[in-house]
């Protein structure tokens, strides 16, 4: 073999020993194993993320968190956590909404930390490196909570509910935007295998592993549905109040208040 088509043989397999190795399937069945697959993935996608929220939304990612914001109540200097907040754009609108108020913005995954720091000027916020299942706030001490993409993430759903309700003073609010889950097992079929060819074929483009954006149906799969949700909401104290559905379906806003259990 000549020396030209070894050299073309060694970065072939230089450029697919980069991509990202984890199996999704083998990383989702507990708390600890999905907490670290998260931490792995964000890490990965963190350069892109802004550019794939809009791609994967045609657009949209932006006016939707917009009414996210809209969504919540007018407050003069409210403290706010945004979980999951990523590059931190629904904490930067946070911020603007409430001027005087304390704005944290919390996630796992330090990458996407240091890009919504570098992108953030506002005083009032502050960005942190947390589990948004262990939260290290006191009882009763927050205003808002906010989340984009964040629910489908946690490592632990009804430790992360329980954590929302201890921390939201009573009457507080909080809003969730994320992928919805359709209700009946047929059309969720279709809504899985609809976002695992569009999702896989973004991952395919940006990172030549189709799994990257595929864990996307994979987390929707493995979450309540719409009813589900609401259930385990309610059981942690977190009544619906006003939710909102986009992308034929496929997105929903939810507006939950805290009360008493």
């Amino acid at each position: 073999m000549e020396d030209g088509q070894l050299m073309e043989n060694d970065r072939t397999s230089w450029f697919w020993s980069r991509r990202f190795a984890l199996k999704m399937g083998n990383h989702l069945d507990s708390p600890e194993t999905k907490r670290f697959y998260n931490e792995q993935i964000f890490t990965e996608i963190a350069p892109r993320y802004d550019f794939i929220t809009r791609a994967l939304s045609f657009g949209r990612d932006g006016a939707w968190k917009r009414d996210v914001i809209a969504a919540l109540p007018a407050e003069q200097d409210p403290f706010c956590l945004d979980l999951a907040c990523g590059t931190g754009d629904i904490t930067r609108l946070l911020a603007q909404k409430y001027p005087r108020g304390r704005i944290v913005g919390l996630d796992i995954t330090e990458p996407m930390l240091a890009l919504a720091r570098a992108s953030s000027s506002d005083a009032n916020i502050q960005f942190v490196n947390q589990d948004m299942s262990n939260l290290a706030f006191d009882s009763g001490t927050v205003d808002i909570v906010s989340g984009g993409y964040a629910l489908r993430n946690a490592p632990d759903l009804a430790r992360t509910l329980g954590e929302i309700h201890r921390v939201l003073k009573p009457g507080g609010v909080a809003a969730f935007l994320d992928f919805s889950k359709l209700r009946g097992e047929r059309v969720q079929r279709w809504q899985y295998w609809t976002l695992k060819m569009w999702t896989g074929f973004w991952g395919v483009l940006l990172h030549r592993n189709h799994e990257i954006y595929a864990y996307i149906a994979e987390s929707l799969h493995r979450f309540p549905d719409r009813d589900q949700l609401r259930s385990a909401l309610a059981e942690k104290g977190l009544a619906v109040v006003a939710s909102r559905l986009y992308f034929f379906g496929f997105i929903e806003l939810l507006v939950v208040k805290r009360r008493d259990v």
